[in-house]
């Protein structure tokens, strides 16, 4: 049965992850780019003062008793939650065993691009939300495409079709990249750091231990306590938790990375030459760039998430009336979680021991005996902390953290893909098939578990770029809006939602 799933799987991930998913993907985060004039890069000191530079103003962190809704900080923490997983360590290092270090560089690229993707479509996640039966925020692609791209000549039906299609891979997707891709991360960097003998050394359900199984059923209890009380336990736990780990981790990064300063500017240069000059064991040629470039950007999205249009379900639940101050939050999160994060696991795996008597020889795509892409990271950790398996269990703490934030930040999303479909009064249903499927991730094999979540996020994303890229002149006219009334100060009114244009 598992070899079916496999063979289904990989036919369907050549076509979402061929020429064209990567085409769509790159391109729209070009076209947004372009469009609102390299943002990121002209409007650099605004955006930044306006999401990490007001972490300590009080309409930023400061909750709010209004129903569903949560603050800014919150909604990044949360979507942070999400996209801060198993990607950022295992994913990475999974992209440079396969596309060797040249793939680091193809994740920056894509996330560069995805800055403003991400940003589209937090601002369009704002633009179109509105308050579902229960008088909570609602917003998403599914939104955005049944009443923008909708709202065009002749694209009522194709609005409203791919809208569902957003809703059904969204659910599909959380199941995957949300729940047995994380949790089967999870449970490989505990059991190889916190071994259990007793428990390991017992074969059940087809090889699988069953030290795997109860690790499975714990995260499976601990995600039901938080995920069946709601949006606004998860943003909760997310706000407490996910600064201290990723400065944790990053910090942890940085001694590493210390230590073996000499291999630093040698990694670097590998990034860039290999990104375009690959390793035979990438392949040569063309097809070895198109190798570590398909590798770099999938990798990259599974962490950042730009693109796929799952983070702006959680934006939309901000307490932020002006678009773009959101879609600023979603330019912050690619960065923080890619050009940071992403970064810090690749230079400890490629600066570990040197780049060719490490952890990971570039050359050879070889990985230092006993260890696998899932414990790269780990071992590189253990090169220098390696008294008590320190490094090691450092990273398996880091990686359940990451990891099962992102299995409650992927319920919401999936709960709100389910609310679009069946009302928000039987969300719970889905959550309950939520924690259920936190077992499968537990005895699949790590690549299948892994593939089907990048074939997930595929399918996710082919309906939210197409209404991304039809509403893209929408996007632009709000940011132009934005920047007359905030940074030149003109008297004009603002755009801040669809129904106010519906009112005129």
């Amino acid at each position: 049965m598992l070899e079916k799933i496999a063979e289904i799987n990989g036919s369907v991930n050549g076509v979402v992850w061929g020429i064209f998913g990567l085409a769509l993907l790159i391109g729209t985060g070009i076209i947004t780019t372009l469009c609102t004039k390299v943002f990121q890069v002209s409007h650099l000191a605004h955006w930044w003062k306006n999401t990490i530079g007001s972490l300590f103003k009080k309409d930023v962190i400061g909750h709010t008793k209004e129903k569903g809704t949560i603050s800014p900080f919150q909604a990044l923490c949360t979507a942070l939650a999400a996209t801060v997983g198993t990607g950022n360590i295992a994913g990475v290092a999974a992209a440079i065993c396969v596309g060797g270090a040249g793939a680091v560089f193809w994740m920056w690229v894509a996330a560069f691009f995805g800055m403003m993707t991400n940003y589209s479509e937090n601002v369009l996640g704002i633009y179109y939300r509105r308050k579902n039966e229960k008088d909570e925020w609602s917003g998403g692609a599914m939104y955005y495409l049944r009443d923008g791209l909708g709202s065009k000549k002749g694209c009522k039906w194709i609005g409203k079709v791919l809208a569902v299609l957003f809703c059904i891979f969204t659910m599909l997707a959380s199941f995957g990249i949300g729940s047995m891709g994380q949790v089967n991360k999870i449970v490989a960097n505990v059991a190889a750091a916190f071994d259990v003998k007793a428990l390991s050394s017992i074969e059940v359900m087809g090889g699988v231990s069953l030290y795997n199984i109860i690790l499975g059923v714990v995260v499976m209890i601990l995600t039901a306590l938080i995920t069946l009380g709601g949006l606004k336990r998860i943003a909760s736990v997310a706000e407490k938790i996910v600064p201290f780990m990723v400065v944790l981790f990053v910090a942890g990064s940085l001694v590493i990375i210390g230590i073996n300063y000499d291999a630093i500017i040698p990694a670097f240069k590998a990034i860039f030459v290999n990104a375009f000059k690959p390793e035979a064991f990438v392949g040569g040629g063309l097809g070895g760039v198109i190798v570590a470039m398909t590798n770099g950007f999938k990798r990259g999205v599974f962490s950042n998430e730009a693109g796929l249009g799952s983070s702006v379900m959680v934006h939309s639940n901000s307490s932020v009336k002006e678009p773009v101050k959101q879609g600023m939050w979603g330019i912050f999160e690619v960065f923080a979680d890619t050009m940071v994060v992403c970064t810090m696991t690749a230079l400890v795996v490629l600066t570990s021991g040197g780049l060719t008597t490490g952890v990971f020889n570039i050359e050879t795509g070889e990985i230092a005996q006993g260890l696998t892409d899932a414990t790269l990271v780990g071992g590189a950790f253990n090169a220098v902390f390696s008294w008590g398996n320190i490094g090691q269990r450092f990273v398996a703490i880091a990686m359940f953290l990451f990891a099962f934030t992102t299995v409650l930040g992927w319920s919401h999303y999936g709960s709100k893909a389910w609310e679009y479909l069946f009302g928000a009064k039987t969300t719970f249903i889905f959550r309950i098939i939520h924690v259920c499927t936190i077992i499968f991730g537990a005895v699949l094999t790590s690549s299948l578990a892994w593939d089907i979540s990048d074939t997930f996020n595929g399918l996710m994303m082919v309906p939210n770029l197409i209404g991304v890229l039809v509403l893209t002149p929408l996007v632009v006219k709000i940011t132009k809006n934005y920047v007359s009334r905030k940074i030149k100060n003109k008297d004009i009114e603002p755009v801040l939602s669809y129904k106010d244009n519906q009112a005129e």
